[in-house]
């Protein structure tokens, strides 16, 4: 395959502008040579990207498979570009943490920012994931830690307790629904939800608890962030399922707070790390122990009841 950046450029710009002169203009280049350049480049691929007619081009079916492919892969670089400035600003380390969503509401940001007090050269990239995609990107050394809701043992993995939640239900204080202050999943199905976006990690938990119980979630709408969800129950648009530390950050006057009476509400959340540590950085294995908060007290929480490391 021989091409370079410059065709890659070349025929995302000719695509947008749907004309080659065009195209060779945004990349500063004569139409003459960019034509060339396309015509190599098919011949380099074996295939045709670009049908012309008269009012310009526009692009095969494998032109825009490769659009898509050169698009990812110039918001590929740019990240690269965007990960690597701070290293030349004297950032000395990079950090990379997967958590659950009701770890990033409500536990972590405390943490971090602890951690990044004493640290001020480091940088952390924290990015939310569902806890068995946590669990796989740190065996594959994709990140360095992660925080999860993971009762098994893992054979290349370290589990450490983290924190202790439970998942809640919001309801408008006007709809009569539980009883003493509790509701089942089941009793709430027959209410519609307000949602976090599809793919979070709660949403997708909650609908895989409800399709166990064979009855469908009706998910009215779907939001961005733990308060939207607050203000649009309050609203009277549906009921929520929330993590109950994040109720404190919340706007919660006008609504009730339920007990959700399922024995996987209870939420214990567990940091792991790869068992060879010294595949992390220093930087890391500090974050490690903070999380940790007693790295000296390990053994002690490996035998802590309802704990399995």
């Amino acid at each position: 395959m021989r091409y370079d950046l410059i065709d890659l450029k070349l025929l995302v710009a000719i695509a947008d502008a749907g004309n080659v002169s065009r195209g060779a203009a945004a990349c500063f280049l004569a139409p003459s040579s960019a034509s060339l350049r396309i015509k190599h480049l098919e011949e380099s691929l074996g295939t045709q990207l670009f049908t012309r007619n008269a009012r310009g081009v526009s692009l095969t079916r494998a032109g825009q498979v490769m659009l898509e492919h050169c698009r990812r892969c110039f918001a590929e670089l740019e990240q690269m570009h965007a990960d690597l400035v701070p290293y030349a600003d004297g950032v000395r380390a990079h950090v990379t943490l997967f958590a659950n969503s009701s770890a990033i509401a409500s536990f972590l940001p405390d943490d971090l920012e602890l951690f990044l007090r004493s640290h001020p050269s480091v940088r952390v990239s924290l990015e939310e994931r569902l806890s068995h995609d946590i669990v796989t990107a740190v065996v594959e050394g994709r990140a360095d830690l992660g925080v999860v809701t993971w009762d098994d043992d893992h054979p290349e993995l370290l589990f450490r307790p983290y924190r202790e939640d439970e998942l809640v239900v919001l309801a408008p204080v006007s709809l009569n629904i539980g009883s003493q202050g509790a509701v089942s999943l089941r009793e709430c199905l027959d209410h519609p939800f307000v949602s976090m976006g599809s793919g979070s990690a709660i949403h997708t938990f909650i609908m895989s608890k409800a399709i166990t119980l064979g009855q469908p979630m009706d998910v009215r709408i779907q939001v961005a962030g733990f308060p939207a969800v607050a203000s649009l129950v309050k609203s009277g648009a549906g009921i929520g399922i929330v993590p109950r530390s994040v109720i404190n950050n919340l706007k919660a006057e006008g609504l009730q707070v339920l007990s959700l009476q399922e024995p996987w509400a209870t939420r214990l959340l567990r940091v792991c790390v790869r068992r060879d540590e010294t595949r992390l950085s220093a930087y890391a294995r500090d974050l490690w122990r903070l999380l940790c908060k007693d790295g000296s007290e390990s053994e002690a929480r490996d035998e802590a009841p309802g704990w399995r490391a």
